[in-house]
C-alpha cells in the first residue's frame, strides 16, 4: 500500500504539470492588437507640442538692491 501511496505522486505532479501547460498555451482572444493600438495612443499623447502658459509678472526678473 505504502508503494502505491508514493507512486501517486508523480502521477499527481504530471496531471497538474498536464493542466498548467494547457492553461498557459491556451488561445487568447485579445492579443497584442488592443497593446498596439494603446501603445499607438500613448506615442501620439507624447508627440504632440505642449504649450507652456508664458510666465506671470509677480516680482521684476532684475531688482536691484535698496543697499
Amino acid at each position: 500500500m505504502g508503494a502505491l501511496l508514493w507512486l501517486l505522486i508523480p502521477v499527481l505532479a504530471g496531471l497538474a504539470a498536464a493542466l498548467w501547460s494547457s492553461w498557459t498555451l491556451r488561445n487568447r482572444r485579445t492579443g497584442d492588437v488592443a497593446e498596439l493600438a494603446g501603445y499607438a495612443r500613448f506615442r501620439a499623447a507624447m508627440e504632440k507640442q505642449h504649450t507652456t502658459p508664458a510666465p506671470t509678472a509677480t516680482a521684476p526678473e532684475h531688482a536691484s538692491d535698496p543697499a
